[in-house]
């Protein structure tokens, strides 16, 4: 590969039923502990696996969890991005706007790219250097605009599910 060359992949992230996964990019390899408390005192109960692409020293995929399967889902969906300072995070049992907030505290976190359970894919550019992140794609493509039903219909799913009174 040439010096100014860039190759760009995408990267498909499955998403298993009844979870949500959340990737992003921090700076420090305490990040994963970081992250775990975060997660762990903002949810009890919530179930996760991370994964942290180690940029520099030994280039390692750091993971924590307390969950082994989602571990083993984080640690693979970061071997596929394989993106510098990228982490991945799947969790059950909480919902990312239950968790969003703690993680962009964490002093190590620069930014979230995708929290969802939609089918994602992530799009990654190559250089000689390394890899990294241009930006995700989050479900499908919309098809309409809300009609006055689909507004009805949003306000009482909020409420049902507790988010609205």
């Amino acid at each position: 590969m040439e010096n100014d060359a860039v190759r760009i992949h995408v990267v498909d992230v499955p998403v298993p039923e009844g979870v949500n996964v959340i990737i992003g990019q921090a700076h420090f390899i305490k990040t994963l502990e970081d992250i775990y408390e975060a997660l762990v005192t903002s949810v009890p109960g919530v179930k996760f696996g991370i994964a942290f692409c180690e940029a520099s020293q030994k280039r390692l995929i750091r993971h924590e969890g307390n969950d082994d399967e989602l571990r083993k889902l984080a640690i693979e969906a970061a071997k596929r991005i394989a993106a510098g300072h990228v982490f991945v995070i799947y969790i059950k049992d909480a919902w990312p706007i239950n968790v969003l907030n703690s993680i962009k505290n964490v002093q190590e976190v620069v930014t979230i790219f995708a929290a969802t359970a939609n089918p994602l894919q992530v799009v990654v550019a190559e250089t000689k250097q390394g890899r990294g992140v241009l930006g995700v794609i989050d479900g499908y493509t919309p098809v309409g605009v809300e009609t006055e039903n689909d507004i009805a219909e949003r306000r009482i799913f909020l409420r049902k599910i507790g988010y609205k009174k």
